[in-house]
């Protein structure tokens, strides 16, 4: 059975994956982020990165040949879309494919997303026919139409936030509330000790919506000194709120579509607890990982179209 390696170097996370057609495992890291701070600069992601990959490829142990290599080489599929960090997973892709005189492949970072989160939920057919997609995550809070192309998928950005994303949103509100970067796991875990159902509703465009008024609320609530898991309830059950109405909106316009969830932000509990009719991958690949390119590389090698 022909495996496959890939590399994904994103602004959160270094990591690397094999794919064998049926079985898979990712090793991946976050970038180090001082306390207090919302991110790394390009320069300081695209330097770990480096310094990260031999630790990340002898951590995933795995020896022997490969029919292909791949790597994310862009956030989304789009003519101008760029980030320099993807560079080092691109530039050990090509060079490792060199050596082992096998085909190179790269794909965005996004179609990844959707390729791991299908797999993962045990619904690859969703890769072969039209359906929406969310990618929430710390720079993207995007609704997707999504349909296939060759062996790949394509993604149509067809609703979402016009300004704050949600992963910023919550990890403005982390740093607010003095909680580790990136603020996910430990926002949701805030929010489960609270049984408050306060939500800002926003003003939503069909099938686009604004955050920024979340955001001046969970400032104002942090400044009265609101119990803290209290704000972190508030902050994701108005993110839910925006979610299921664009979602609503888009299935007015495009059917009644299967609804796919990828991106860090989507493995919240709250959400998934609540969207009963999503499909989610499992939370480990619902966060940045290189999973999903492996998967892409592998249907490209093997001709999967």
């Amino acid at each position: 059975m022909s495996r496959v390696l890939a590399f994904d170097t994103s602004n959160y996370t270094t990591s690397c994956a094999w794919f064998d057609g049926t079985d898979g495992a990712n090793s991946g890291r976050l970038l180090d982020v001082k306390p207090g701070e919302l991110g790394l600069r390009q320069s300081e992601a695209l330097f770990s990165h480096v310094k990260r990959l031999p630790g990340i490829v002898e951590q995933l142990g795995v020896f022997g040949s490969f029919a292909a290599v791949g790597a994310s080489n862009a956030p989304r599929e789009t003519e101008g879309s760029y980030m320099p960090c993807f560079l080092a997973g691109v530039s050990q892709g090509m060079v490792l494919a060199q050596l082992l005189n096998v085909p190179f492949f790269s794909f965005s970072h996004q179609q990844g997303h959707i390729a791991a989160a299908a797999w993962s939920a045990g619904r690859m057919d969703l890769l072969e026919q039209p359906h929406l997609a969310w990618h929430l995550s710390g720079g993207t809070t995007e609704l997707l139409h999504v349909v296939k192309r060759g062996t790949a998928v394509s993604c149509t950005v067809i609703g979402g936030t016009t300004d704050v994303s949600a992963g910023q949103l919550i990890d403005r509100t982390g740093q607010r509330l003095a909680l580790p970067f990136p603020a996910g796991k430990a926002l949701d875990a805030l929010a489960a000790q609270s049984g408050s159902e306060d939500r800002f509703r926003m003003k939503t465009d069909g099938m686009h919506f604004s955050l920024s008024g979340v955001e001046h609320k969970m400032k104002q609530r942090t400044e009265a000194r609101e119990k803290p898991e209290d704000t972190a309830r508030f902050v994701l059950l108005s993110l839910l709120y925006a979610v299921e109405k664009a979602t609503e909106a888009a299935r007015e316009r495009y059917g009644d579509l299967p609804v796919l969830f990828s991106g860090g932000v989507s493995s919240n509990s709250l959400l998934r607890e609540r969207l009963t009719d999503g499909i989610f991958a499992e939370p480990r690949y619902s966060t940045d990982n290189a999973m999903g390119t492996a998967i892409l590389t592998w249907r490209a090698v093997t001709d999967h179209g």
